[in-house]
């Protein structure tokens, strides 16, 4: 029998439309998500009148109750849970929730609040630097002392890396980027996430998660911040780490690839994270790469 593993995709999936097969289903969750919220959620994820849906702070609760009921009527349609769940970035809170470590408006408040804050800084970008194995990307980092403050923010794939840090030290970074070979892509973002210049939020963000009682996880949830299955009693530390750490996707599917005959299914908008699966079957690498970070 094959591992079965529900994969989560982060913030950047979001798109109008999103959802209208779900709502339906699920109208009392909806409600209850549109209580809690302040606004009707169906009219942000199918409409988007007023051009928010873009804003980490509208963005990050309407991704996270699309995939989370994405998950019910993927269960619900197959007769079949996962055998394991990964989210990237934002996610792991749909993963979570599939895990039940907290119900659906627990979920969504901690994403409320998350998204609050993240929304909330400014100042600085991210950057995906294409074409360079990891170790050639922090050789050229750690070669130029005016990049001392650009951080690996994702491992997306082998030759996929997000960086974070101030828009001028980015800028740098491209260009050294490019002349070693590289492709450097600015990101339509205004905020150096995943990265330490986001230390703030995660310490007002801890003390969020210091009010919420998670429960014991029925399904293993790899964390973004140590491409390993979450431990209970561990879960708010992981999620307060994910805030200023990088995301470790290429360790995390690494380790569900070494589950029996895996197959993955990916739950939410879009198919960003099947294809960077696709990139890491073909270009394995070395499963502590990551941790070196």
């Amino acid at each position: 029998m094959t591992t079965l593993i529900h994969l989560f995709p982060g913030q950047g999936s979001q798109q109008r439309g999103m959802g209208r097969d779900l709502f339906p289903r699920f109208p009392r969750l909806v409600a209850e998500a549109s209580d809690i919220l302040g606004y009707d959620l169906a009219a942000l994820c199918l409409e988007d009148a007023e051009a928010r849906l873009g804003r980490t702070e509208f963005t990050q609760p309407a991704l996270y109750a699309v995939e989370a009921l994405g998950h019910l009527a993927r269960v619900e349609d197959s007769g079949r849970a996962p055998d394991f769940v990964a989210g990237h970035s934002l996610g792991e809170y749909a993963a979570l929730f599939a895990a039940e470590a907290f119900d659906f408006a627990t979920g969504l408040r901690l994403v409320q609040k998350r998204g609050a804050l993240m929304g909330a800084v400014s100042g600085g970008g991210m950057m995906a630097a294409l074409g360079l194995p990891l170790e050639r990307l922090q050789s050229l980092l750690a070669a130029d002392p005016g990049l001392a403050s650009v951080d690996l923010a994702n491992q997306n794939a082998p030759l996929q890396t997000v960086l974070a840090g101030p828009v001028a030290a980015l800028e740098a970074a491209g260009l050294a980027i490019d002349a070693a070979g590289g492709r450097a892509i600015p990101l339509n973002v205004r905020t150096a996430f995943h990265s330490r210049h986001m230390a703030p939020v995660r310490a007002e963000f801890s003390g969020f998660l210091d009010g919420i009682d998670f429960a014991p996880l029925m399904l293993p949830v790899i964390a973004n911040a140590s491409g390993l299955p979450h431990r209970d009693g561990e879960v708010a530390l992981r999620l307060a780490a994910q805030i200023d750490q990088p995301v470790r996707w290429v360790e995390s599917v690494q380790y569900l690839l070494d589950e029996p005959d895996p197959e993955f299914l990916e739950i939410g908008p879009g198919q960003v994270l099947t294809r960077l699966l696709t990139d890491i079957r073909k270009a394995p690498v070395p499963a502590n790469i990551a941790r070196r970070f």
